[in-house]
């Protein structure tokens, strides 16, 4: 399974990222064994940028990520090491080379962008 996880952008202006990623994450492993999770993909799809072309910066997707992959070791470091975590937050061909360059990102759930045949190309093309 994907499983999306993510914020408002009150919740974000509020500075209350870590702590609503946290309860979404903690809900996970309390419902899940570290077996199963490893079995599934995590996505981090803030809310605010879901289909309106406004996208986190890669610095800022960079820092959730590394968030979401730490809190996992706290559960099970083998878990967090090799869980593919994903950006799901209006990827496209402009920023897609800088987001997958974060190393904690490993790759994109593409909505929008999936429906140009060009766009979705680049895409592609920008994951390696």
């Amino acid at each position: 399974p994907i499983i999306c996880i993510g914020e408002s952008l009150q919740t974000r202006e509020a500075g209350e990222l870590e702590s609503f990623l946290r309860a979404q994450l903690d809900a996970l492993t309390a419902l899940m064994t570290a077996e199963q999770l490893s079995k599934a993909v995590i996505a981090y799809e803030p809310i605010w940028a879901i289909g309106t072309g406004v996208t986190a910066t890669p610095e800022q997707a960079q820092e959730v990520h590394a968030f979401i992959r730490g809190h996992l070791a706290s559960f099970s470091e083998d878990l967090a090491l090799g869980m593919q975590i994903l950006y799901g937050g209006s990827v496209k061909a402009s920023n897609a080379k800088e987001l997958f360059a974060q190393p904690d990102i490993d790759g994109g759930l593409i909505g929008g962008a999936s429906l140009k045949v060009e766009e979705f190309r680049q895409v592609c093309q920008a994951a390696g």
